[in-house]
């Protein structure tokens, strides 16, 4: 069986003739439509950098919820969110819980820290000289702050980690990268780093640039324990009155649901404590141009829950790997940097923002879908409204 090439063009690939003539190719060689993908609204010419082989555009529906009312450091007042999904019943649902935080007051979120890997590892004959290695590279952190510094413009080398295993020394090179993700730049900083080691070190070690403990694209522990992208924290006291008005629940069951609930996280080996944290995640991911496979890790966390002497209840969720830019990548296609827009939370200085909207976000969806399974109302919603109609 003969292979036919996709059609494309070396000098300039990301046109609406280069798109046509793709589709027709697909169209031909598979017998199928494509029809509504060919269907866009997007310019070609502005995905380069974002995708090879360009033939339309995926149109996911974009709902809003709140208004979400915020106390945080960076994002304060009220906010219309932005939500690309498919699955019925999850704007809604997020709308209640907006609402729901904004009668109590809104929510408080902070930015406890920042950091992105880039996770090399070194090869040595024994871990003798895999150790030594690990105290060469301290002395010489501000040497490899000069190399980071000298060979890309944003990101800062804050420290690296060292995990000597057999003999291999794993390292962790930490950064932070301002309003970008900071993957891409991390990776070609940590690739002049390592170069800059291998040409000073007397042993001039072998190394491999990832390791695989940066955890790219995937949930780990040492994710929620050391951070990756922003560490973020989103919390409000939820009043006793507004959860028996608005959610039709008791405070004092809602605390016995979160041990239980934390029981049955430990029990099934999962990644997050509360409800859902991936479905509002991914939604504004998809809505405002981040990289969506980042919901792997980005979705991690923990939801907390104190019930207080006068009946009200605390209630805050800790992501530690939230990673969310507001400038380069997807960022600026037309659609999700009017969505980014909305929020005002395009371009740079506004990626710590960004961070508390989520975190605020995700927040939402918990305290609506936790008191719908309480209050036996979790499958009429989707009977009423989503994909069980």
């Amino acid at each position: 069986m003969s292979r036919s090439r996709i059609p494309r063009d070396k000098n300039n690939d990301h046109t609406p003739e280069m798109a046509s003539r793709r589709a027709a190719f697909i169209q031909e060689t598979t017998g199928s439509k494509l029809d509504t993908v060919s269907n866009y609204t997007i310019n070609p010419a502005v995905t380069n950098g974002n995708i090879e082989n360009f033939i339309g555009a995926a149109q996911v529906p974009i709902g809003v919820a709140g208004p979400l009312r915020m106390a945080g450091e960076y994002a304060q007042g009220d906010f219309y969110i932005p939500m690309a999904t498919t699955e019925g019943t999850l704007v809604a649902s997020y709308s209640r819980g907006m609402r729901v935080i904004s009668e109590c007051g809104g929510a408080k979120t902070t930015v406890v820290k920042h950091s992105m890997q880039r996770a090399p590892v070194f090869l040595f004959d024994n871990a003798l000289e895999a150790r030594e290695f690990g105290k060469w590279l301290n002395e010489h952190i501000e040497d490899l702050r000069g190399v980071v510094s000298a060979a890309v413009d944003v990101p800062e080398l804050t420290e690296i980690e060292q995990y000597v295993v057999s003999n291999m020394l794993y390292t962790r090179f930490c950064y932070t990268t301002g309003d970008a993700a900071g993957q891409n730049m991390t990776g070609k900083a940590t690739l002049y780093a390592c170069e800059w080691v291998r040409a000073n070190h007397p042993a001039k070690p072998r190394y491999i640039l990832s390791g695989n403990i940066d955890t790219d694209k995937k949930h780990s522990a040492m994710n929620m324990i050391q951070t990756r992208g922003k560490r973020v924290v989103a919390e409000f006291i939820l009043k006793r009155d507004v959860a028996r008005e608005l959610l039709r629940i008791e405070t004092e069951w809602l605390y016995k649901y979160r041990q239980i609930a934390s029981v049955g996280t430990h029990l099934a080996g999962g990644a997050y404590s509360g409800a859902h944290a991936a479905n509002g995640i991914a939604a504004m991911f998809i809505a405002t141009g981040q990289d969506a496979a980042n919901v792997a890790e980005s979705h991690a966390g923990l939801n907390y829950g104190e019930l207080l002497d006068n009946g009200d209840f605390y209630w805050s969720v800790t992501l530690p790997a939230m990673i969310c830019a507001t400038y380069g990548g997807g960022t600026g296609l037309q659609t999700q940097r009017e969505c980014l827009e909305m929020m005002d939370c395009y371009g740079t200085g506004k990626a710590d923002k960004l961070a508390e909207i989520i975190a605020a976000v995700v927040l939402a969806g918990d305290v609506s879908l936790s008191s719908a399974i309480l209050a036996h109302e979790w499958v009429s919603s989707h009977e009423q409204m989503g994909r069980n109609r």
